[in-house]
């Protein structure tokens, strides 16, 4: 036997002819490919972060109109800060499009933060009723809207089933609930909702102490309406962001840049839980979150004394209904950790609950970790083929969870492929919506970008606070959908930086294309008309429930015209902190005939035919 000592020289010399042969192999194969492959496909790969390597492809020209001089009163959202610091001065505002006064046309609520307390009072949500012919008048006022809170987001949907739209505000402190007091002002019902917050978590009174308050002040974000358990009114669900108080915010050490504090990042807070409150009738409400299934919460050990935390860092939520069974399901965007799918099932009892499955069924994470959501929104991006869209930090692409069937659905981030990886990396995105700005019938998507750091440009030069929305025009066509809508003259108006938070959608003139309003935090709103001139069709319809809830929030219509189906849902708050019009417009695009037409009512489970409108027209539809 040969002793381990006097083998090495052979061992190295047999080393070495391994090694040579193996780099003569390797020299051989780099040549073949070089030989082989011709010199397009070298370069047809794109590196999903560089949006310019894209193959050029044309996008309508779509101008745009500043027509935010039309409301009354210059509004600019306060966010109250005076350099401190504090985390909700990052987050609104919102905006909620809805019809109050009944009269047909599309309303506009801008909402509003204020001062922390000690300071002077200034803000108020402001309400803009809708004259016609691009005119406003600001009601806010005589409407009893005008009182200071520390509002965020809102919806808004008839509660109570008397044919008026009702109205939700979450705030710092707690939510509002304000009945529709005939068409003619908003009336504070909170104190008898249900909707009121346990002593301690509300608005504090007094600026004694404020920066030292730790008991946690609730924190809501997002609002929506649906009709979870089909007894034909809607119940709120209400997104709970972290578990926050000035005086746990201050004292977590967060440094920017040199001597200037820094937002503190949520991570730094635990989380809450979402709430889902159950509509009792008569403006009356139950949280129903614990039995229900909403407050999701984890356990920090093992064992019975184990301490259980909530999960939820909740931003944005939509109420979608992906396996088609006739029952409003929620997905929920999160900041920095896993998104939530509620899934609504039966409790066996005769009853309704939701299960969150998200994990399971690829809702909670992109790529293998949690993103910063903020804003999200469903629809159908190609016809049968539905994704849920999610806003997410700077330098994280958008995530686009696209919708197999189920029982139950699961989900799968195709962002790259539908072409919207790239192009929405950079930008720090809050606000979204699915909107057919050119109305062709496909569904493009608006991003409202701005960031949350006034001096972030010290810290990354990529970024700026104020930052340009973007447009993705759906092509429609397969895999990648969606592109860029570069800027030209006609759409500066649009592409101006904002440092942009809501945004929403609806026909506020009337002529059947959909104009904008975009918010920014800090700083004064954006109302934009569409002047598409591409003399495509459309159809405008406004679903009326009778035995379902009267807004029909859940209602589901399917439009064939050119021989293309197509679907839409009627949605309350979506995006983030916003909620777009009720009414939903299809785009004919060159279609000059509607087919058919058949709406699933909330509750449902089958379509029925209706009455074919004609194109170019805005019909009522009665349940």
């Amino acid at each position: 036997m040969t002793s381990p000592l006097s083998s090495k020289p052979a061992n190295r010399g047999r080393m070495v002819v391994a090694a040579a042969v193996f780099l003569i192999f390797l020299t051989a194969a780099i040549w073949w490919m070089l030989r082989v492959v011709p010199p397009e496909q070298k370069s047809a790969w794109v590196d999903p972060g560089q949006a310019g390597a894209r193959q050029a492809v044309a996008v309508p020209q779509i101008s745009w109109t500043d027509m935010t001089a039309s409301l009354p009163g210059k509004f600019s959202h306060v966010s109250g800060a005076m350099g401190a610091k504090l985390l909700p001065e990052t987050m609104g505002a919102g905006v909620v499009v809805l019809d109050a006064n009944s009269d047909g046309q599309q309303d506009i609520l801008l909402l509003d933060s204020c001062p922390w307390p000690g300071q002077p009072a200034q803000g108020g949500c402001q309400l803009f009723l809708n004259r016609g012919g691009w005119k406003f008048d600001n009601v806010s006022a005589e409407w009893g809207l005008g009182a200071p809170l520390y509002a965020l987001g809102g919806c808004a949907g008839d509660l109570d089933n008397d044919g008026l739209v009702d109205l939700v505000i979450t705030a710092v402190g707690g939510n509002h609930v304000f009945r529709n007091d005939g068409g003619k002002r908003f009336v504070d019902v909170t104190a008898r909702s249900g909707l009121t917050e346990a002593p301690g978590s509300a608005w504090p009174d007094k600026a004694d102490g404020f920066s030292k308050i730790s008991n946690p002040l609730h924190f809501p974000a997002s609002a929506t309406l649906l009709d979870y358990d089909s007894d034909g009114l809607p119940d709120i669900f209400v997104c709970s962001y972290v578990t926050w108080a000035p005086g746990i915010d201050l004292g977590v050490a967060s440094t920017l840049t040199g001597d200037k504090r820094g937002y503190v990042s949520p991570k730094s807070f635990e989380g809450s839980a979402c709430r889902l409150y159950r509509n009792t009738g008569g403006m009356g409400f139950v949280d129903v979150s614990e039995q229900a299934g909403i407050a999701v919460r984890e356990s920090e050990g093992v064992g019975p004394m184990a301490r259980t935390r909530g999960v939820a860092k909740s931003l944005g939520v939509v109420a979608c209904d992906p396996d088609d069974d006739g029952w409003p399901d929620l997905l929920v965007a999160n900041d920095t950790v896993r998104n939530f799918f509620f899934h609504n099932e039966s409790n066996g009892k005769g009853g309704r609950i939701f299960r969150e499955i998200g994990l399971n069924q690829g809702a909670a994470y992109a790529d293998g970790v949690a993103r910063a959501g903020m804003g999200i929104d469903w629809g159908e991006y190609l016809p049968g083929k539905r994704a849920a869209v999610i806003a997410n930090f700077a330098n994280e692409p958008l995530t686009f969870l696209v919708a197999d069937p189920g029982p139950p659905p699961r989900f799968s981030d195709r962002a790259l492929a539908v072409g919207l990886a790239g192009p929405s990396r950079v930008p720090m995105k809050f606000g979204l919506n699915f909107v057919d700005v050119d109305l062709d019938g496909a569904l493009d998507l608006l991003v409202c970008n701005g960031h949350l750091e006034p001096d972030i440009a010290l810290v990354q030069a990529s970024q700026a606070f104020a930052q340009a929305p973007q447009i993705f025009w759906n092509s429609g066509s397969q895999p990648r959908c969606f592109e860029p809508m570069p800027a030209f003259a006609g759409n500066a108006s649009l592409m101006a930086p904002l440092v942009g938070r809501g945004c929403a959608h609806a026909d506020f003139d009337g002529d059947g294309d959909l104009d904008l309003i975009l918010t920014s935090n800090g700083g004064p709103c954006r109302l934009l008309r569409n002047d598409q001139a591409l003399k495509h069709h459309w159809a405008s319809l406004s679903l009326k429930g009778n035995r379902n809830n009267r807004s029909a929030i859940g209602a589901v219509v399917r439009l064939t015209a050119g021989g293309i189906t197509r679907e839409r849902a009627v949605t309350a708050g979506r995006g983030y902190l916003s909620q777009s019009e009720l009414p939903l417009t299809f785009g004919l695009g060159t279609a000059t005939t509607i087919d058919r037409v058949e709406v699933r009512w909330p509750g449902a489970k089958v379509f029925v035919p209706i009455t074919t409108p004609a194109i170019d027209t805005r019909a009522q539809v009665q349940e």
